[in-house]
């Protein structure tokens, strides 16, 4: 096998799987040193490949560990060499990479090929309902129609489940928070969101005024299909531009994931609205020299109408970073969010207030609602 086509997290898995059977003193590296290896991987992709099974993970570590404690040992040995078992399957796993496409041999790769093998780790995958046909397909859900064309190919799997949160999961799933006070707003996102052009609200106004609760607003509408038939069924998907950023080394890993994402959404037809939250840190991001500023990646999928965006920033970040480009301008749509009256403010804190009586513990009285409406009106801002 040519090492210079392994990607980074296939050479790793393979530099862990000969420390493992060396720390053991096991004279040769096995197939099973290789799958807990492989198990063993951070965001890796063969545990949401073996998930997409409903393999267990946990039954596939404790299978590998009770096999790793039944070799035998030597000590003061040579260096532990590669079974001819796991030879077989890295030959398969690089062949499984030419018949994907693949320009660099990676973990899914040693996956597929661990699936065919003869041995121990082949015996412990099948056991468990990986075979290798099932493999193929589980895999085809996660990769989508990604190809391994680099050596960090993991960044791009999967890019919206890692990179967002979906927020009409969380509204049917109960953890959102009632809208209270906001139909206005909510209903201008709806109407711009329907529209044939500049479709794309831009939610605008001061620090802690609510623009994510019109966000979260529009969720919970969508799950009980208070919404136009264009909106319905569709998914909203808060960004995380933090995790985007969280563990991009190299210039590029950033945009590499950006673009990741925006395939996904424009892919799924239609299926999916991105929130993004201070939309002005994407907007002019990586505008230092040499690098690319991801508000440029947006522009061609908004032109060509393949992405929605509900953008959230403040009237100043506004002017600076949107309003100057013409061609995002033209794209979205203000919906200004101003701060709720004190009227609106007692209403939004009467119906939260149950929530945070049974989560603290306390009671807490209409007159101290009245007061801390009045008084932040007052003096807060």
């Amino acid at each position: 096998m040519n090492i210079d086509r392994l990607t980074v997290k296939a050479a790793e898995a393979l530099q862990a799987a000969h420390a493992e059977s060396r720390r053991r003193g096991h004279p040769e590296i096995e197939g099973v040193h290789l799958l807990g290896a492989l198990l063993a991987q951070e965001e890796g992709i063969i545990r949401p490949v073996l998930q997409k099974m409903e393999v267990s993970t946990d039954a596939v570590e404790r299978a590998v560990a009770e096999e790793l404690d039944k070799r035998a040992t030597v000590s003061g040995g040579a260096d532990p060499r590669i079974s001819r078992y796991l030879a077989d399957a890295l030959d398969q796993a690089e062949k499984a990479a030419g018949r994907l496409g693949d320009e660099y041999v990676s973990t899914e790769h040693f996956l597929l090929g661990l699936a065919g093998e003869k041995g121990d780790a082949g015996n412990i995958l099948r056991a468990q309902g990986a075979s290798p046909e099932g493999l193929d397909q589980a895999l085809e859900g996660v990769r989508g129609a990604h190809r391994v064309t680099d050596q960090n190919p993991e960044d791009k799997y999967q890019a919206l489940e890692r990179f967002s949160r979906d927020l009409t999961e969380l509204a049917r799933q109960g953890k959102l928070d009632p809208v209270i006070g906001r139909d206005d707003e909510v209903r201008r996102v709806i109407k711009v969101l329907g529209r044939r052009t500049k479709n794309n609200p831009v939610l605008i106004g001061e620090p802690g005024v609510g623009k994510t609760a019109i966000a979260e607003g529009l969720a919970q509408r969508i799950v009980a299909g208070d919404v136009p038939g264009s909106l319905s069924g569709k998914k909203l998907v808060a960004l995380d531009i933090s995790a985007m950023l969280a563990g991009a080394k190299y210039r590029g890993d950033f945009e590499e994931r950006m673009k990741a994402v925006l395939n996904e959404v424009t892919e799924a037809d239609g299926r999916y609205v991105l929130f993004i939250d201070e939309l002005h840190t994407i907007v002019g991001a990586g505008a230092a020299e040499g690098a690319v500023d991801a508000g440029n990646m947006l522009k061609p999928a908004l032109a060509r109408g393949e992405l929605h965006v509900v953008g959230a920033t403040t009237l100043d970040e506004y002017r600076k970073h949107v309003e100057k480009d013409a061609a995002l301008e033209r794209r979205f749509q203000p919906v200004y969010v101003a701060p709720p009256s004190v009227e609106d403010t007692v209403a939004i804190l009467r119906g939260l207030k149950e929530r945070y009586e049974v989560h603290h513990g306390v009671r807490i009285t209409d007159s101290a609602l009245l007061a801390a409406a009045k008084l932040s009106d007052r003096y807060v801002g």
